[in-house]
């Protein structure tokens, strides 16, 4: 089986030659600049042979979108952090306007995946990383955006209009460069951030206008649901073709969410924990993860980003382990 043909076996819950598998990384301080943040992703690609690429823009480029200002971070996950919010009054929800396709970052990003596709020939899926519309909202305010989402609910709400397009440009601007499928984060569909009438008011009702406008227009879609304590119930009948979540951390596990989901649920890696281990210790995590699942519909993955500074040593051991 080749690349895209052992992954739409997996979403069909077919058997496969093997699973599935790739990691994905942020890549600080050449990020920004497309040459260098390309040549990173195509190195690693390169080295490790995944059955996609996730590209892993920026930290924040949300927030860069929109005149936010940032800095590096210098931590482990690659992440920058805010020097000031775009969001500091709740006022500022109503300046919140979709973003021109001439945007300086939309074009970074652009020129990174055409470099990205040069490089990697049709054969590699390529999936550009988009966030859900309440995400980027909470990029640009913080903290304080559950004061707003529930004092100033029609202010937020503009902005949420806005941000989805934005996202929604964002996604078709990638399309147009190379990529053929997405990967969708929501960062904020957790029982700890928001009540459930609330995830579904902000959150649900956006997300899928989202991937309905999008799913015709790639080859997959996969839903990344971050944190601990989701609303996997409502979020796993997404009409995507892949989820991905802290499985190692938070209910579903991988058995359970196969069961739950229609198409292939992707982890089984605990990336802060065994991956920064020893390769005998990932290669058992794997296995454990292809007994849940009996093989199918699987897509082995960390629950998100893993630190930078992982042995390249233990990389190789997970991209092996699938080889048994």
């Amino acid at each position: 089986m080749n690349k895209r043909e052992r992954l739409h076996a997996a979403i069909r819950k077919q058997k496969v030659d093997r699973p599935p598998i790739a990691l994905w990384r942020h890549f600080p301080g050449d990020d920004l600049d497309a040459e260098k943040f390309a040549r990173r992703v195509i190195a690693f690609q390169n080295q490790y042979d995944f059955d996609f690429v996730k590209v892993t823009p920026a930290a924040s480029y949300v927030a860069e979108l929109y005149g936010g200002e940032l800095r590096g971070a210098g931590n482990r996950e690659g992440t920058r952090i805010h020097t000031r919010r775009v969001i500091n009054d709740w006022r500022d929800w109503n300046k919140i306007m979709p973003v021109e396709m001439e945007h300086p970052v939309l074009q970074r990003e652009r020129a990174a995946i055409e470099r990205i596709r040069a490089a990697l020939g049709k054969d590699v899926p390529i999936m550009q990383t988009i966030f859900s519309p309440l995400s980027c909202a909470r990029t640009l305010a913080g903290d304080r955006l559950i004061q707003d989402l529930r004092e100033h609910p029609s202010e937020l709400k503009h902005a949420l209009h806005a941000l989805a397009t934005t996202m929604e440009r964002f996604a078709f601007n990638a399309i147009n460069a190379g990529a053929d499928s997405l990967f969708l984060a929501t960062q904020v569909a957790r029982r700890d951030f928001v009540t459930p009438e609330e995830s579904r008011a902000f959150g649900q009702m956006y997300n899928l206008a989202l991937i309905n406008e999008l799913r015709g227009h790639v080859e997959f879609i996969m839903l990344h649901i971050h944190g601990e304590n989701i609303y996997y119930e409502h979020l796993f009948k997404y009409p995507v073709h892949i989820v991905n979540w802290h499985d190692r951390k938070t209910p579903p596990t991988l058995k359970e969410g196969k069961a739950l989901f229609d198409g292939a649920v992707a982890g089984g890696i605990d990336e802060w924990g065994v991956l920064q281990t020893t390769p005998d210790a990932i290669a058992a995590q794997i296995q454990d993860a292809i007994r849940q699942t009996d093989g199918t519909g699987l897509i082995v993955a960390p629950g998100c980003v893993i630190p930078i500074d992982t042995p390249p040593a233990n990389i190789k051991a997970a991209r092996e382990a699938v080889e048994v």
